[in-house]
């Protein structure tokens, strides 16, 4: 499954949309779409932390987002990471598989895969804490993550 690849017109939109129900101030950074994501999945994270359930499509653009920027970091089609309900990517060079279940698959929730991608947490500590589950030889996220934004 190809990555998805998301407008800077609706990254923007979910942004405006959680700082809004956070109370926050309005964004007043860069319409780039790899800055609007960065923010966007902070803005989540803070959502998260302050207990409120953040804007459902703030979090599906924040995880659809990171997962792009990681099937780009880490192009392939061995390992199938799972966010759901948000999303999922294929990456990681290997065996290409074309039925049913890949041979590696890592699945977690959408505030621990933002966590993950913006280096609030590692992903030997996500591991021990049981945060992710992964399986197959390719599924250790740890050299791709934190992710880092495109150039």
């Amino acid at each position: 499954m190809p990555p998805v690849k998301l407008s800077a017109r609706r990254v923007r939109e979910a942004l405006d949309a959680q700082l809004d129900a956070s109370g926050e101030d309005p964004y007043q950074g860069a319409d780039e779409l790899g800055a609007l994501v960065d923010a966007l999945a902070r803005a989540v994270l803070r959502a998260a932390d302050a207990g409120a359930v953040p804007v459902r499509a703030a979090a599906k653009a924040a995880v659809r987002g990171t997962l792009d920027r990681l099937a780009a970091a880490a192009p392939g089609h061995s390992l199938e990471v799972r966010v759901p309900p948000h999303g999922a990517v294929q990456c990681v060079a290997g065996p290409r598989h074309t039925r049913g279940t890949p041979p590696g698959v890592v699945e977690t929730d959408p505030v621990t895969w933002l966590e993950l991608a913006t280096g609030r947490l590692t992903w030997a500590d996500a591991a021990a804490r049981h945060r992710v589950a992964a399986s197959g030889v390719r599924a250790d996220l740890g050299p791709y993550l934190p992710l880092a934004p495109p150039r």
